[in-house]
């Protein structure tokens, strides 16, 4: 996955993130189904529902659909 810095995620629009207050980053594919995982890893620790999983999985299938 290519690298991300604190700078070029600042730098990215509301709409390059799948989570609530600019998380799970989804800039390009790779990072696309990093949020995938992720997002699967916090239902199963309890830290985040299945709806909410369910919109990061969408807007990630978005962009791992394109091209």
């Amino acid at each position: 996955m290519a690298k991300l810095t604190s700078k070029q995620r600042d730098k990215l629009p509301e709409d390059k993130f799948a989570g609530p207050g600019r998380t799970y980053p989804i800039p390009d594919k790779a990072h696309a189904a990093d949020a995938k995982a992720r997002a699967s890893q916090a239902v199963k620790a309890g830290r985040m529902g299945k709806a909410q999983e369910a919109k990061i999985d969408a807007k990630a299938d978005r962009v791992l659909k394109k091209g």
